[in-house]
């Protein structure tokens, strides 16, 4: 037995413990070294015109035998000579350890893992012995290699039919927390080779149990089973098919079967670029928001494809956050892979793809709303909250990406509409958006505080969404127009002869006003003959940053440190109410105190806020009742 030197026992048993995340990864390797072989062969054969060979006759085989606990694959490709089994089987060559293999070829006393790469020493996750019989093309000879991991191997003369590279791992017997049993079951093998090697140009097969009616009797159907060779892989890839070659239903039969949704895409994007970054892209966005969408629970990312070989089944780095309901694959021959090919190198050409990506699927999504208005605004109820939140954070990095994506309803239009919309609509000398926040559109439309705009003919956007204040506070302005909250203390729709009338009427109750804000100790900021209501009695209003509707969503966050907003009380001039607080002052001040306190709690209500004192609002409502 040839020994490994401790360089390679440290790094092959590395390999084995520490570089790969998922075991069945072994299986993935193993294939792809099998397909690389065959390439190499066919290749060959072009260069020294071989008419000998043919690429249709090239697969790649899987056996299974549970009794023994043995799995075999086996590829008709370049096999190797006993030089090569020496050398290949000593070097790491492949990935992020070709700078490795290079500065140590001139040292005899390393000797070290080779042309398979760590790939095939991930076989010795799952099996305990490897054996390798090979038998190079033009060759009459074959060898076989066998190690049973870090103690060394042997290389000795065997017979094998034809040439290629046959694998044989013996199954590691399960342990307590491990089970291997997995890896010799016909189903779970042929699972792994759908999920990471569907896409290997040759046909990989494998013999499967069947089921058939015995002939003449299908009243009352008896079965028999039998052993069928079945190709397990689909070889090509859809996204490397031209669009003129594909239906759309074979896009949604793909969608559905690789992503397991019932329904149909609502939108594919199928892209294919060539140049300083070479990738095929296919995307979907999906009709439904999965039920675990906007849980912590849901991982975002498409799966990653390196020449048809997945690498990854979420690589969250090819999306934005804010088009995490995207669905779908890249496959690229260009990317930076490390020593595992689990994982991405963070190089410029990942950043590239990504950046592409994102520019591709804003078109798609404007191309949708500009152009088939009704399927926008169904995705918009799926997924729009993901666009507002992404519109919030990061400060409104994003915000010339997404702020004409956003949709909100409209007061005059009765549906949903964007700010460019709205904008369009303003009317002459108007400076800002209108908005005004509720639980619901018809809990905003009840608000007390709409009727000065309703009265002027003023266009409101309805934020229903607690993220919406916080995403259009962080937008701060749309093509140069102000947001406005009809709740903030200054709306400035007021004429000149209103202003003036509105400060004569104030300074005239000045001392009753006084009174009423002393009587709510502390509670507002100001009490105020208000200048927006028309036929209800009060509101509450907000005077600073911080609206009412903000301070209820940062108070409802978990260890909130209770966020208080500036809080005015407008009470209507106009109104009875006014004129039997008029009545009370200066003469009944304790029931004027008690008045001011139901009003306050009243706005409270109307504003949809939890009242500090239920019993002692509803007491004072039975006293008052009560009195003569």
């Amino acid at each position: 037995m040839k020994q490994f030197k401790a360089e390679s026992k440290r790094l092959l048993d590395l390999m084995i413990h520490s570089i790969y995340t998922h075991r069945e990864i072994f299986l993935r390797e193993l294939i792809s070294n099998a397909s690389d072989a065959m390439d190499k062969l066919y290749y060959r054969s072009l260069q020294d015109n071989d008419t000998g060979l043919n690429r249709e006759d090239f697969k790649i085989t899987i056996d299974l035998d549970k009794e023994a606990r043995i799995l075999t694959i086996e590829d008709n490709g370049c096999g190797m000579t006993k030089e090569e089994l020496e050398n290949n089987l000593g070097v790491i060559a492949k990935s992020g350890s070709l700078n490795f293999k290079q500065t140590q070829e001139q040292n005899d006393e390393i000797d070290i893992i080779g042309q398979f790469g760590v790939g095939f020493y991930s076989a010795f996750m799952v099996s305990d012995c490897v054996t390798v019989e090979s038998r190079a093309y033009g060759s009459d000879e074959a060898y076989r290699w066998q190690s049973k991991g870090v103690e060394g191997y042997t290389i000795e003369p065997c017979e094998k039919e034809g040439h290629g590279t046959t694998i044989i791992l013996h199954i590691k017997p399960n342990a307590e927390d491990d089970k291997y049993d997995e890896f010799l079951d016909d189903y779970r093998v042929q699972d792994i080779v759908k999920k990471y090697s569907d896409y290997i140009r040759y046909p990989i097969q494998m013999d499967l149990e069947k089921r058939r009616i015995k002939e003449g009797t299908h009243e009352k159907p008896e079965f028999e089973t039998y052993i069928e060779k079945t190709t397990l892989n689909s070889m090509v890839p859809i996204w490397r098919k031209n669009r003129s070659e594909l239906t759309q239903e074979d896009y949604n039969n793909f969608y559905q079967e690789k992503f397991h949704d019932y329904q149909d895409p609502i939108r594919v994007v199928h892209s294919s670029t060539e140049g300083s970054s070479t990738y095929h892209a296919l995307l979907f966005i999906p009709a439904k928001a999965s039920a675990d969408y906007y849980t912590r629970e849901y991982e975002p990312g498409l799966q990653l494809y390196a020449s048809g070989v997945m690498i990854m089944e979420k690589c969250k780095d090819l999306l934005p956050d804010y088009f995490s309901f995207v669905r779908g694959l890249v496959d690229s021959q260009d990317l930076s892979l490390n020593i595992s090919r689990e994982m991405l190198q963070h190089d410029r050409q990942l950043k590239l793809i990504a950046s592409r990506l994102e520019k591709k699927i804003k078109s798609e999504l404007t191309s949708m709303l500009e152009n088939d208005r009704e399927t926008y605004e169904k995705f918009f109820q799926e997924f729009g909250l993901q666009l507002k939140f992404g519109l919030y954070s990061d400060f409104g990095m994003h915000k010339e990406t997404l702020q004409d994506l956003v949709l909100f309803y409209s007061s005059t239009e009765k549906k949903l509409v964007t700010l460019q919309e709205y904008v369009s609509r303003m009317k002459d000398g108007q400076d800002c958006i209108y908005y005004a926040c509720g639980d619901s559109v018809a809990r905003i439309e009840m608000l007390p505080q709409t009727e000065l705009l309703i009265d002027k003919g003023m266009e409101m956007l309805y934020l229903t969404d607690d993220v919406d204040e916080f995403a259009l506070k962080v937008l701060m302005n749309y093509d140069g127009k102000e947001f406005k909250n009809i709740s903030s203390d200054n709306l400035g729709l007021e004429t000149e002869e209103e202003k003036k009338q509105a400060e004569q009427s104030a300074e005239e109750n000045k001392e009753l006003l006084d009174c009423l804000q002393e009587a709510l100790d502390g509670k507002v900021k100001h009490v105020v003959l208000s200048q927006r209501l028309k036929t209800h009695p009060v509101c509450l209003s907000s005077d600073g940053e911080i609206s009412l509707e903000m301070e209820k969503v940062l108070n409802a966050m978990p260890n909130s440190e209770m966020v208080k907003a500036q809080r005015v009380l407008e009470i209507n001039a106009n109104h009875p109410v006014f004129t039997a607080l008029q009545k009370l002052y200066p003469d009944q001040k304790e029931k004027l105190g008690t008045y001011a306190s139901l009003l306050y709690t009243q706005a409270l209500l109307i504003e949809g806020v939890a009242i500090e004192d239920p019993v002692g609002f509803s007491n004072q409502i039975c006293e008052l009742m009560i009195q003569e």
